[in-house]
């Protein structure tokens, strides 16, 4: 079963390298809206800060080659020895839909991972490090590819431990659960489909009763809370794209374009055409705001 592809084949992840080779004293990564950050640590010790409040530890010392994940926009300082440095190679991360992309939400506001722990991704990050060793026809092109699978492997790796970084109850607890997962990979794939509890229940191979409370514990909502957000969040998504609210309507499910208007009016607050007129608004200035994800000493 694969728990991923519905996942990244609508909410797709788009990694671009900017940074390879040392730093040195304290690097500040800004924390840009829409974007996220994937640093890997080859060589080297150093001290993270995060601010207070921000969900991530207020202090992390790194003592090993390691990956760090940020998901989502997080301001982040390394703190490196003046004399010796860290070598690294990063990227930024643009999640489709931003906040609304399914795993962002899912995931704690920051992942550190020494590489040690993480064998299978070595042999991508063998050809990572030898694209941004020296420049080369396509090589940044390239790095960016290699950046998106390790970011596919680092999430199946999480999937398959989610214990070992404290993944809260949320979309990730729920497919690292096998019965579970049956049940979430058929939402993703067939969000038209007619679905009940009693369905869901069945495809989960479990009674209705034992499929909702463990639905319920594992992934911090009910089936049909669940199924509702899906759909909102695949709606977004093809407004942004252009379809009309009639089609959307008919392709996720619903008998017409004024029940997929009630689902926007319950959890946004808007009818589907003044929510995407606000995000045309909001996309416009961050598009004027000025700055760029990226590091500053």
């Amino acid at each position: 079963m694969d728990r991923l592809s519905p996942l990244l084949d609508r909410f797709r992840v788009s990694a671009r390298l900017f940074h390879a080779g040392p730093l040195c004293g304290t690097t500040r990564f800004a924390d840009d809206p829409g974007h996220g950050f994937l640093h890997v640590m080859r060589r080297g010790e150093m001290r993270v800060t995060h601010r207070p409040r921000s969900g991530a530890p207020r202090t992390l010392q790194v003592r090993e080659p390691s990956l760090l994940f940020y998901p989502r926009p997080l301001a982040h300082d390394f703190h490196h020895a003046l004399a010796e440095g860290c070598d690294f190679t990063c990227a930024t991360l643009a999640f489709e839909g931003g906040a609304r992309h399914p795993l962002v939400a899912a995931l704690p506001p920051m992942v550190c991972l020494p590489l040690a722990a993480l064998p299978g991704l070595s042999a991508t990050l063998d050809l990572l490090f030898a694209e941004t060793a020296a420049v080369r026809c396509g090589s940044r092109l390239l790095a960016d590819r290699l950046f998106e699978v390790v970011l596919i492997q680092l999430l199946r790796w999480l999937l398959d431990h989610p214990q070992e970084v404290g993944l809260h109850a949320g979309l990730l607890q729920g497919l690292s659960d096998p019965r579970l997962a049956r049940a979430l990979t058929a939402l993703h794939e067939r969000p038209g489909d007619a679905w009940g509890l009693a369905g869901m229940a069945a495809t989960a191979g479990m009674s209705r009763s034992a499929f909702a409370a463990a639905f319920r514990q594992t992934v911090g909502t009910t089936p049909a809370a669940y199924l509702a957000d899906w759909r909102l969040t695949l709606a977004q998504a093809r407004l942004r794209e252009g379809q009309p609210v009639k089609k959307i309507a008919s392709e996720l499910g619903y008998a017409n374009a004024s029940a997929l208007s009630r689902l926007f009016s319950q959890r946004l607050a808007a009818s589907p055409r003044q929510w995407l007129a606000g995000t045309a608004t909001s996309t416009r200035r961050q598009d004027a705001a000025p700055g760029a994800p990226g590091l500053t000493s």
